[in-house]
């Protein structure tokens, strides 16, 4: 990189805040005594606000910065081009014109020469800033603050976030416009609540009563709705939330849970205009065969963490079959209503092989203590459901996996839109490097790695945007959108596993020793430049810091 900018290094974060946890924590589980979620932590994100952008994190935004020679995947699905010159003023991109062919020369002292920040490319790829669909913050109980996830969503290449929800709504609210204004280094924030959040006047518990909430959220700073399907949330009072959602162009996700399914499930969803069902709740029961509800274990108890997700991918053989009629039906229903699919592969890819997930690379060095503490199976806390996971319980996950991985692959190739999301901070799932590890399921479920760069970027933020009757202003490289770019030293098409900030193993001929290749080079949001590998440095360093002061409950791989 050279730069006519002095980029000074950045301090690890000094002030840490910890504060109340907020999100999809159980019913049983909310109402725990309040030391008792202290020590375990909430569901979801925390609310301890981000410190400041200090000097050094981040370079920019630039009068005119020039990327040289770099290979372009635009986000379109079009394959790759280059050499390519992407030029950026302030926080747009305005102009992406190639610099020479393929295996010759670039054309020399070309033009703008008048830039003030130029990164040499020769040899990486760019791509449009990745877009996760379903996130929580790091907040209580599972890091000191907010920055924790930022920083390692940053160093993943992602730079736009759905926060269903990121904290609490007045938190979420003033995150989302410090991150607009770049006072945080953090993604840009959408900011969705669940009915009834934030405001006074109690519980949502009529279809009118809904629209009121959704006209009060319209007006303070909330973006969408993130529906549970349960407790007071009835399908009429769903439906109702959808449709004035809609009036006032806020979007709609829903966790179809089990409490609920029976009544409103994914067909239903979709025919009350839903705009995303996340997760895999609410498909499959559309697809059962035979029966209306799944066949449940005599015994089963939604609120025993180990029945609730050890027994629920025993649905797999309780469907019609992939590919038969009633199959298709579903999927060209949901295409009709223009649902989008957020599959989340990555949060529940543990139950198919708990050994693999415990003990991942990345868990010693970017793991905090409190995270993994909060991953330790226990009776009383939500997601830490591995109390005695077995063979078969793996088995059912797996022969789950093929049917639900076929059903997404299936929509993507009949036209319909699946986006990219993961629900980090738990199941053993650290944030950042979950979503590397969804791009490399999409892959296993069929998706090509051009189709799976479409999802994480151009569908992801048409889906954001979407709702606001707005077109989409990044997820694409192209001139007149937002700076907002990755930009990685590895081909990704050729392997995903490069884009992990610990990077992958490959044999160097020449010494016949393995090095660590890859990982984000940079990542660029709203035209300011974040050194990947120094954000990475900085959270090791503050992961390190904590374990001197914080005790786990079993040891930290």
């Amino acid at each position: 990189m050279i730069s006519k900018t002095t980029i000074y290094s950045a301090a690890v974060v000094a002030t840490l805040v910890l504060a109340a946890g907020y999100g999809e924590t159980p019913l049983a589980q909310a109402a725990q005594a309040p030391a008792a979620q202290a020590a375990r932590g909430g569901r979801g994100g925390g609310d301890g606000a981000a410190p400041a952008r200090k000097a050094g994190e981040g370079a920019g935004p630039f009068k005119k910065m020039v990327i040289r020679g770099v290979t372009l995947i635009d986000g379109t699905g079009g394959p790759p081009l280059s050499p390519m010159d992407i030029v950026i003023e302030g926080n747009r991109i305005t102009s992406v014109r190639q610099a020479g062919w393929p295996g010759m020369a670039e054309t020399p002292n070309r033009e703008p020469r008048d830039f003030d920040h130029e990164i040499d490319g020769r040899g990486m790829y760019v791509m449009p800033g990745f877009v996760d669909m379903h996130v929580h913050g790091s907040g209580r109980g599972k890091a000191p603050d907010l920055s924790y996830s930022y920083k390692l969503w940053l160093a993943h290449g992602v730079t736009t976030v759905r926060g269903v929800s990121l904290s609490s709504a007045e938190v979420s609210s003033s995150e989302k416009n410090r991150s607009a204004k770049n006072e945080i280094a953090a993604p840009r924030i959408f900011n969705y609540q669940t009915l009834g959040s934030g405001w006074p006047n109690g519980p949502v518990t009529s279809a009118e009563k809904a629209r009121d909430w959704v006209r009060w959220a319209a007006a303070n700073n909330i973006d969408g709705i993130k529906f549970f399907n349960r407790g007071d949330e009835t399908p009429e009072i769903i439906t109702a939330a959808i449709d004035e959602a809609h009036k006032n162009k806020m979007g709609t996700v829903a966790h179809l849970s089990q409490n609920g399914v029976a009544n409103f499930n994914g067909r239903n969803a979709g025919d009350a205009h839903l705009d995303t069902i996340t997760h895999y709740y609410g498909h499959m029961e559309s697809l059962l065969k035979d029966k209306t509800i799944q066949d449940y274990p005599i015994g089963y108890d939604y609120n025993n963490e180990q029945d609730r997700f050890g027994d629920i991918a025993r649905i797999w053989n309780q469907t019609y079959e992939p590919g038969s009629k009633e199959w298709v039906a579903y999927l060209e229903q949901q295409k009709a209503n223009k649902v989008t699919f957020d599959p989340t592969f990555n949060i529940y890819a543990a139950s198919r092989d708990l050994m693999r997930a415990r003990n991942a690379d990345w868990h010693q060095a970017y793991t905090m203590p409190q995270l993994w503490n909060y991953f330790q199976s226990t009776r009383d806390n939500h997601g830490s459901y591995f109390y005695d996971w077995t063979t078969e319980n793996e088995y059912h996950w797996k022969m789950f996996y093929q049917r639900y991985m076929r059903l997404m692959n299936d929509y993507k190739n009949m036209g319909g839109r699946v986006t990219v999301g993961t629900d980090s901070g738990f199941i053993w799932k650290t944030y950042g490097f979950a979503y590397i590890e969804e791009l490399e399921l999409l892959r296993e479920a069929g998706f090509s790695p051009l189709e799976i760069i479409r999802s994480a970027t151009m569908w992801g933020a048409k889906t954001l945007y979407e709702p606001k009757g707005e077109a989409a202003p990044m997820g694409v490289v192209r001139s007149g959108m937002l700076a907002d770019l990755v930009i990685a030293s590895e081909n990704p098409l050729s392997n995903l596993k490069t884009l992990y900030g610990t990077g992958h193993m490959r044999l160097n001929p020449q010494t016949n020793r393995q090095e660590k290749v890859g990982g984000v080079k940079y990542t660029i949001k709203d035209g300011i430049v974040y050194d990947a590998q120094k954000l990475l440095a900085e959270v090791a360093a503050a992961v390190a810091a904590e374990k001197r002061t914080t005790t786990t409950t079993a040891s930290q791989q």
